[in-house]
């Protein structure tokens, strides 16, 4: 496999790893929990590059993730037929996320404390995930994709 975009692939997971997103959760965190959080982030970071531009790296990009998410999977020990099942349900679930960001920019606070709860239900405060996101969809917006392909850096 190619692992042409394997820093990005590890910078949205090491941004999934910060602490402080579970901190309103009030229970341990699960795999579940961490990947409607890393989907979140690459929602983000989609929204934030898509143009025709990049429409054919964003592509690898998305299929990259996605063949390190079912390897993920596989590695826990599901079977053939749950990991269909499982890529299936994720990859639903982060197009209704990519959907509901679209217009993020133009939404009121509360409009995306709802889109939040559609996603982020067991977590007891939206309002700290939102500022974090915010602040994340924020710092995207200040660098370009090339930038993110030719380093290493977070965001």
């Amino acid at each position: 496999m190619n692992n042409k975009y394997i820093h990005i692939y590890n910078n949205l997971i090491n941004f999934t790893r910060n602490k402080d997103l579970y901190k309103n959760l009030g229970r341990e965190d699960s795999f579940s929990d961490r990947l409607t959080l890393f989907l979140l982030h690459f929602s983000f970071f989609l929204k934030n590059f898509k143009n025709e531009e990049n429409k054919k790296v964003l592509q690898e990009i998305y299929d990259f993730n996605f063949r390190q998410l079912e390897l993920s999977i596989r590695e826990i020990g599901y079977g053939d037929q749950s990991i269909n099942k499982k890529m299936k349900d994720y990859i639903n679930l982060f197009h209704s996320m990519v959907s509901e960001i679209h217009f993020w920019d133009s939404l009121s606070r509360l409009e995306k404390i709802k889109k939040f709860s559609l996603f982020l239900n067991d977590f007891q405060n939206i309002d700290d995930l939102l500022d974090y996101f915010e602040e994340f969809n924020s710092n995207l917006s200040k660098k370009t994709l090339n930038s993110y392909l030719k380093s290493v850096s977070n965001a």
